[in-house]
């Protein structure tokens, strides 16, 4: 039975500080006696002692692990040790897959993209925006559903990360956050905990970054001019639009 899940899935659905330790195991060497059967997989994994570890092939977060995390229910580094096993039967990891990058920071590229590499971002962020659900579930699928929200952001925030600073990657960035804002006005999002919000002013002042590095990137803001949104975020973009144009007049 194929797994259901891949390397991106486990990387950005697991915390940072999980997954920075299981690719430790994994790098190691500590992830031995692995057996598959019926899609799901056991191993050993070796830490402060030998661990038996259990991962379901359909969700890696479904399983067991013998060390104190596991036997509380709870995801522990030994089970996405062997998860990462499970995807990549012992390949070795690149530095991409190694680096998690669930804050929007940006790069130093300036370059416009080509039409492939346009259509590509573009299919990214719509297969990201999937995981931005809205809550209508009984209170116990809360959490899962704040994870996907987790999940969802920290794709985007790997996606915009890596975008050059232009007004064509503008209007892109622009376009996100009033999808992102629909979600959060009437689209049912529950973002109590501030997921959304936290990722879209990232993005926002990844903008106002690019307004300095490429002043023509500032016309990308005009469609936010007149909008009201769930909680302002508009609002530095649109004093920069004002601004400019006050200069112009």
């Amino acid at each position: 039975m194929p797994l259901t899940y891949d390397l991106k899935k486990i990387k950005f659905a697991t915390d940072e500080a999980t997954y920075q330790r299981a690719v430790d195991l994994y790098e190691s060497g500590k992830v031995t006696e692995v057996k598959e059967a019926f899609g799901d997989f056991t191993a050993v994994v070796l830490g402060t002692q030998s661990y038996r570890v259990s991962v379901s092939g359909r969700n890696y977060k479904l399983g067991h692990c013998t060390c104190y995390l596991g036997e509380k229910g709870t995801l522990c580094k030994h089970m996405v040790a062997m998860a990462l096993y499970a995807v990549l039967n012992g390949k070795p990891l690149t530095a991409e897959d190694k680096q998690q990058r669930n804050e929007v920071k940006r790069s130093d590229r300036r370059e416009a993209l080509n039409n492939d590499e346009l259509a590509e971002v573009k299919k990214s962020i719509t297969e990201s925006m999937k995981y931005i659900k809205p809550y209508r579930g009984p209170s116990r699928t809360w959490f899962a559903n704040q994870d996907s929200l987790r999940e969802g952001c920290a794709r985007l925030s790997a996606i915009v990360s890596d975008l050059p600073a232009n007004r064509q990657t503008a209007d892109i960035l622009v376009k996100l956050l009033l999808r992102l804002d629909r979600k959060l006005q009437v689209g049912g999002v529950d973002d109590s905990n501030g997921i959304v919000g936290g990722f879209m002013n990232e993005v926002v002042e990844m903008l106002k970054d690019f307004a300095q590095t490429d002043p023509a990137c500032i016309d990308a803001f005009e469609p936010l001019c007149g909008k009201q949104t769930c909680f302002g975020w508009e609002e530095p973009l649109v004093r920069i639009f004002d601004e400019r144009l006050n200069v112009q007049l």
